[in-house]
């Protein structure tokens, strides 16, 4: 097993960044990727961004692209979000993911049945 904790949700106001957490522990050898999704009021849970748990591989929403970033701290088992130029519409929960994917394609990364392990969601709000 393996299991995640967000931090570093608020709120913020349109413009500003924010930067969000995730530390995992347990059995972390056993995933190959990781990501981070979101979740807004009424709506399904939607693809931010995902990286190869060792580093590099990274795909983003087109909705965040060039705003928000995915990196890790290998040392500290520790997945970031980086997130820039924060808009009203980048209001949601946010989950980060991991788990062990067979085929890492860039269709398979942006599935939620695609991760074994989630975390339990920190608030980001955004004020325009």
């Amino acid at each position: 097993q393996v299991q995640l904790v967000e931090s570093g949700g608020g709120l913020v106001q349109a413009g500003d960044s924010l930067r969000l957490s995730c530390a995992a522990s347990g059995l972390t050898f056993s995933i190959n990727n990781c990501g981070w999704f979101r979740q807004a009021p009424g709506k399904e849970r939607e693809f931010v961004a995902t990286m190869n748990w060792s580093g590099g591989g990274t795909y983003y929403s087109d909705s965040v692209k060039g705003r928000f970033t995915i990196f890790r701290d290998s040392a500290k088992s520790t997945m970031y979000l980086q997130m820039n130029r924060l808009k009203s519409e980048d209001t949601a929960v946010y989950y980060c993911a991991a788990g062990f994917l067979e085929s890492r394609t860039q269709t398979a990364v942006r599935r939620t049945a695609s991760y074994d392990y989630w975390g339990q969601g920190t608030q980001v709000t955004v004020s325009s």
